[in-house]
């Protein structure tokens, strides 16, 4: 039966009992509003993993001060109820001041990949992601921890500090899960009026541009952004606000295609912003 347990008094003591019988933990962190795409790490969780615990929490230090913090989707009933479905154990759900309570100065920053991407144009956005799944990594202590290849840039910095920090977990990446006409799953589809769903295809098809170009043969990195851009500019919606290709997975600049290469996006569609990716894998097309 699903626990929702709210400290972090409470979320030890169970981890410290399921460690006591030898079960491995899996941990999904999420901020809520789940969709399929979530429930895809769930049960992947669950079948690797003896328990499944899944975090509900809307971390406010990634958030910037013009952000939609107050406005992210909070809907916990409904999110328990799909939890369930995916075979979680435990919902961990606390409060803000659970997590960062009166007088917390201590964060986490990775530096160098995120100089770039969102990084730049969120700023102190994955000092907070950082921050926040560190501390779910010490409450927690998983096993293993599932992450969807949606938030590429993220995932990166959680490896890496999970890397430089020594942490004994592994860090498993999924695939993006897609609606049928392409758009990946995301908890901010929602704020999207009609009109703007449909112009946010485009997203899928500019990166169906560059993978088609590289099978047959492009490897100019600026020919690349140029096709890609070109079919962004094609939906009058659409604003762009990065577009870009770098050698993954150090996400260094590169000028022509050598192994693998991440495109990157975050695109505008009114007030909502959406980012999208792909991985390009040279020797696969050759």
């Amino acid at each position: 039966m699903l626990q929702v347990l709210t400290t972090v008094k409470e979320m030890r003591a169970y981890v410290d009992r399921v460690r006591g019988e030898g079960k491995r933990i899996g941990l999904v962190p999420t901020m809520g509003a789940l969709h399929a795409g979530h429930l895809t790490l769930m049960r992947q969780a669950k079948q690797v993993c003896d328990v499944v615990i899944a975090s509900i929490f809307v971390n406010p230090t990634q958030f910037g001060p013009q952000e939609d913090y107050e406005q992210y989707p909070r809907v916990p009933e409904n999110d328990r109820a799909k939890a369930a479905t995916a075979g979680v154990d435990v919902i961990f759900q606390p409060e803000a001041g659970e997590i960062y309570p009166a007088g917390y100065a201590t964060y986490v920053e990775v530096g160098g990949i995120t100089e770039k991407l969102c990084g730049l144009s969120r700023p102190g956005h994955f000092r907070g992601v950082a921050t926040v799944v560190c501390k779910l990594f010490h409450i927690v202590r998983p096993d293993r921890a599932f992450f969807g290849q949606k938030d590429a840039q993220q995932t990166l910095v959680i490896r890496r500090m999970a890397r430089d920090l020594h942490m004994d977990v592994a860090v498993d990446v999924l695939p993006i899960v897609r609606e049928e006409d392409g758009l990946a799953l995301s908890s901010r589809n929602v704020y999207l009026s009609p009109q703007e769903r449909t112009a946010a295809r485009v997203l899928y098809r500019s990166l169906g541009t560059a993978e088609a170009a590289v099978r047959e043969g492009e490897r100019n990195v600026t020919k690349l952004l140029g096709l890609i851009q070109s079919e962004l500019a094609r939906e009058s919606l659409a604003r762009i606000e990065y577009a870009e290709i770098y050698g993954y997975p150090e996400l260094n600049p590169i000028q022509e295609l050598q192994d693998k290469a991440l495109v990157a996006l975050a695109v505008w569609f009114g007030s909502t912003r959406l980012i999208d990716n792909t991985i390009l894998e040279v020797a696969a097309c050759s």
